[in-house]
């Protein structure tokens, strides 16, 4: 058993974005590929995507687990309830966020992870002036309580918190970090995009910098590249994703050579062709 996994919860209804928010464009990739693979980075265990019934979800890793939300339209503890219990066997621990937030960072994910300890159930930011219940981390034990919770008809997740112990991290908390200060110093990582206006914004953003060592042994220095995936950054080098031809390390460890591979500020690749 893994001690961290992560919960996406995808099942949206999107009314104000008009168009499924998953399956959203987002450099090559989709929302859901991006948020989804960035979990990937920060968790041990599983990332787990909750979709509506009948949801159509766009292409992921093949690493991702789907389970589906037995029923729609109540709100986020039914999709937690049903994200907690796919993992009882597998995790301790889940990250959980929304399918909308491309800006989210691996060490703001880590540095949620790391407020559980042994008398805490929820970490929870409370950032810009409201908890933000999409972007906490939850004990998997918490699963039946949430079953309870829906079962009797309370969806909210104050619901929740009222039962539990519950660590609240506010920003100078958050920000306590060293590398998440560097990396996220707005905690840009709870951004979510409700309206087509939040997505034309995220969507013009400029790509993080990426540090990037050519050739064996780096000869040269290293160069400063915007990428939002690895993809992009090929492209950007000139170089093709060719197994066998070229080796990219990314802090040191290799990677499979996934052009959808999501790529965040303060990344360090190292490429070899």
């Amino acid at each position: 058993m893994s001690d961290a996994a992560a919960i996406v919860l995808a099942g949206g209804r999107s009314s104000r974005m008009g168009s499924p928010k998953a399956a959203l464009e987002w450099h090559g990739s989709t929302l859901l590929r991006r948020v989804t693979g960035l979990l990937a980075r920060a968790v041990d265990g599983p990332v787990v995507v909750v979709r509506a019934p009948g949801q159509v979800l766009p292409e992921l890793a093949p690493t991702v687990e789907i389970v589906a939300d037995p029923v729609q339209g109540r709100g986020p503890l039914q999709g937690l309830a049903a994200g907690l219990a796919a993992l009882t066997d597998w995790a301790t621990a889940a990250y959980v966020c929304s399918t909308d937030v491309p800006l989210l960072h691996p060490a703001f994910v880590r540095r949620v992870l790391s407020a559980l300890g042994p008398t805490v159930d929820v970490a929870l930011p409370e950032l810009g002036g409201f908890a933000q219940p999409l972007s906490a981390a939850y004990r998997v034990a918490l699963a039946p309580e949430v079953q309870a919770l829906v079962a009797a008809g309370r969806r909210r997740p104050g619901d929740l918190f009222e039962r539990c112990r519950v660590r609240r991290l506010d920003a100078a908390s958050m920000l306590a970090d060293p590398w998440l200060a560097r990396v996220d110093p707005q905690l840009a990582s709870i951004s979510n995009l409700n309206a087509p206006e939040d997505y034309a914004r995220a969507r013009a953003l400029p790509a993080p910098e990426i540090e990037v060592a050519l050739g064996p042994g780096a000869p040269e220095p290293p160069r400063h590249i915007g990428a939002w995936t690895l993809g992009e950054l090929a492209a950007a080098l000139g170089v093709a994703l060719h197994p066998g031809g070229t080796r990219i390390a990314l802090h040191g460890e290799p990677i499979e050579l996934d052009p959808e591979l999501p790529l965040v500020a303060g990344d360090a690749l190292a490429v070899s062709v």
